[in-house]
């Protein structure tokens, strides 16, 4: 049963990792695309598609951190079904 707990454990770490990595980015992507259509005239298409990328990893994020949250929920209330 500790097995069990320590796997879902350790990919609760992995996925914890990706999560802060992901919450670095996304506001930082998101901050510079709006300065970037501020500051872009005629070629707004990089503009919108930095936006575009901003948003969907945002949206990633709160995703991953609610499986994230729940995986780690799991692993701390594990119950064994064979017992």
């Amino acid at each position: 049963m500790n097995e069990n707990r320590a796997i879902l454990f350790n990919k609760g770490i992995k996925r914890l990792l990706a999560l802060i990595a992901l919450m670095i980015i996304s506001p930082i992507s998101l901050n510079i695309a709006f300065k970037a259509l501020n500051k872009l005239d005629n070629n707004n298409w990089i503009a919108y598609a930095l936006l575009l990328f901003a948003m969907l990893a945002t949206i990633f994020t709160l995703v991953l951190a609610f499986k994230t949250f729940k995986l780690f929920l799991d692993a701390l209330f594990y119950k064994n079904n064979a017992e």
